[in-house]
């Protein structure tokens, strides 16, 4: 069965809460999935695995380009936001540039401040041609 835009959002979505989640009770983005009673479809697990996997360079690659910002001192789900679009850009070339920093920003607008989309779209933007180039 193919799978739809709305499915890939909805992943996108399920993989951020559980990033959230790996985050807030101090555990690893494994450790998440495991606890989870139905495990999650394959997107989401390849997203989250795939942050996990490359964190350092993403955090060091965020960091360098938030200016201005700490990874710390940005707020939870911009942080997670940010981490699983810089995988995107990293790890799966076959998603175009233009949907990853949609999808982000959706999500950032959705579930974070007034001002997270428009922070997520600028670090993303300057995150494009070092982790996609």
């Amino acid at each position: 069965m193919p799978i739809h835009a709305d499915d890939r959002t909805d992943a996108r979505e399920r993989a951020l809460i559980l990033l959230y989640e790996a985050e807030s009770k101090r555990v690893s983005p494994s450790e998440a999935i495991e606890a989870q009673v139905l495990p999650p479809d394959d997107l989401t697990t390849q997203l989250v695995l795939g942050v996990e996997t490359h964190q350092a360079r993403i955090d060091e690659a965020i960091a360098a380009r938030a200016e201005g910002w700490s990874l710390a001192r940005m707020p939870v789900i911009d942080r997670n936001v940010l981490r699983i679009a810089a995988f995107e850009l990293l790890g799966r070339p076959d998603v175009p540039v233009a949907v990853v920093l949609d999808e982000a920003v959706e999500l950032a607008k959705r579930f974070s401040t007034d001002n997270s989309g428009r922070f997520v779209n600028g670090v993303l933007a300057a995150l494009v041609a070092e982790l996609r180039g």
